[in-house]
């Protein structure tokens, strides 16, 4: 019997398996490490924020742009030069001095990890295009994520119990040269000969959408959500936001093909995408947290808790990708994104229980990452497998831009919440001290840090409602989404035809 994959298919996902690789590990093991950081860069906990959120808006921004270059210069072209520029970035993160610089380079880093990803997830579409080398593929490709998300918590916890946090960074600078020899020796370049010239104005204008949003809601507390310069910031994204759609709309070759949204395994897919990041992959920031200031653990520990949370995207892709073939993705992602509430609030029950510790927080953790993943190479291959194959790289930007524009709106999100519910605690239980020094007060908390003079059970109650509220709204937000995607996937055929049809 014929192997699946041929030596060279086997070298070019390799290749992209190690890309994908050192972007999960990016996404996981940096949360267990901002502890660390807090201390020894003397960072606060909108500067904790803001180190998460300077890598999904970088790459954000260079999502639509890298899949447009890729289809008109050639995708191993591109795909070559972001692992490159992925190394260096990681060389100078590990090389940061103070919490400034560390941010300015998370950004450069995201801009270089968002072309890498788009690039791989291209040259994947365009290598494996048969349905059985093609699920084999997607299969091992999620494996290897769900190995960066799952192991990331270890190796970020064991890298600071072991040696220093820089080589959390530092690590994906030997990885980056193996993934650039292969990718060099073993993909084909592909372009689209449609592509047009690169979409500035769509550019320009989704970048600083994003950013005012998620700057409105981080700084929106200290600032004051209703003062001018807050509504001011909030005005400038809605008026990036329309103008990016009236870019998009009048432009001959948009990076943002809104007619890809009549096609509802795309649409279907793409709520599916957003939703993801609105509960699970935000949460990734805070549970740390949780662990080692809530339940007490330490570095080493806390990423061992954390496995319970990860793992499963390791083991569930193969089994997900042959449920999605039985059952179609209409029916697998809401069913993944169901799973993922359930976890949600069987983690709400574990942090509010008595004795609350690692075992009362295990199942949630455990149901929460088997729906993730269930849920998201379904999701990765319906966008890119139900649009033309010239298309891919416009395709495969849409859906990371959904889930990095959730993610890093989400981000915010649950950081507010998160200093929000320590707040209303503390309102409760001292009624007697100001607002303004309760507010700094449940910021210092909600980041993990003691606070001299605040009962221990104080504290450690409002970090623990905290995440109560964190928790619920990851909960409900998650099926809110898998409704409206069910909804979609289901929408009649002739709805559908009746968009599509030509005047």
């Amino acid at each position: 019997m014929a192997p699946v994959l041929t030596r060279r298919g086997i070298v070019v996902l390799f290749a992209a398996c190690l890309a994908c690789l050192m972007f999960g590990l990016e996404i996981s093991s940096v949360p267990t490490v901002l502890p660390t950081l807090e201390q020894v860069l003397d960072a606060d906990f909108k500067q904790l924020q803001w180190v998460m959120n300077a890598y999904t808006i970088a790459v954000t921004t260079v999502l639509m742009a890298v899949g447009t270059l890729a289809d008109r210069y050639g995708r191993k072209r591109v795909f070559l030069v972001s692992i490159a520029a992925f190394g260096l970035t990681s060389l100078i993160c590990g090389l940061a001095g103070n919490v400034s610089t560390l941010i300015v380079a998370r950004f450069l880093q995201g801009l270089s990890g968002g072309a890498m990803l788009i690039c791989q997830l291209a040259v994947l579409s365009h290598e494996f295009q048969e349905g059985r080398e093609r699920a084999v593929a997607w299969g091992w490709w999620g494996v290897i994520f769900g190995i960066g998300l799952g192991f990331g918590p270890i190796v970020g916890g064991g890298i600071v119990a072991v040696s220093s946090w820089q080589w959390v960074f530092l690590i994906h600078v030997a990885v980056a040269i193996v993934a650039f020899a292969l990718a060099l020796t073993g993909v084909h370049e592909s372009k689209d000969p449609q592509a047009g010239r690169l979409d500035l104005a769509g550019i320009l204008t989704l970048s600083p959408a994003v950013f005012c949003l998620v700057f409105y809601i981080t700084q929106g507390p200290e600032l004051g959500f209703a003062s001018l310069a807050a509504l001011a910031i909030l005005g400038l994204s809605i008026a990036s936001f329309v103008a990016f759609f009236i870019a998009e709309r009048i432009s001959k070759r948009p990076m943002f093909d809104f007619s890809v949204f009549r096609i509802r395994p795309f649409s279907g897919a793409i709520v599916g995408s957003a939703a993801m990041n609105i509960s699970y992959w935000p949460f990734m920031i805070y549970l740390p947290i949780w662990f080692h200031a809530g339940l007490g653990l330490d570095s080493v520990a806390t990423g061992l808790a954390l496995l319970a949370y990860t793992l499963p995207t390791l083991v569930m892709p193969p089994l997900a990708e042959r449920l999605s073939l039985r059952y179609r993705p209409g029916v697998i992602i809401p069913a993944g994104l169901a799973i993922i509430g359930i976890g949600f609030l069987l983690m709400r029950w574990g942090s509010a229980a008595a004795h609350a510790n690692w075992l009362t927080m295990l199942p949630g953790c455990l149901i929460a990452g088997i729906g993730l993943g269930i849920t998201n190479t379904p999701v990765t291959n319906t966008t890119t497998g139900s649009v033309s194959r010239d298309r891919v790289g416009m395709a495969s930007g849409i859906d990371m831009s959904a889930r990095m524009i959730s993610l890093a709106v989400n981000i915010a999100v649950m950081g507010f919440i998160l200093a929000s519910g320590a707040l209303a605690h503390l309102m409760a239980a001292l009624p007697d001290l100001d607002n303004a020094r309760l507010y700094l007060f449940a910021e210092a908390i909600a980041a993990g840090n003691p606070v001299p003079g605040l009962p221990d059970k104080v504290a450690h109650d409002a970090l623990a409602h905290g995440f109560g509220w964190v928790m619920l709204y990851g909960g409900i937000g998650v099926w809110v989404m898998a409704a409206i995607g069910f909804a979609i996937f289901k929408a009649r055929p002739a709805r559908q035809e009746a968009v599509q049809r030509p005047d």
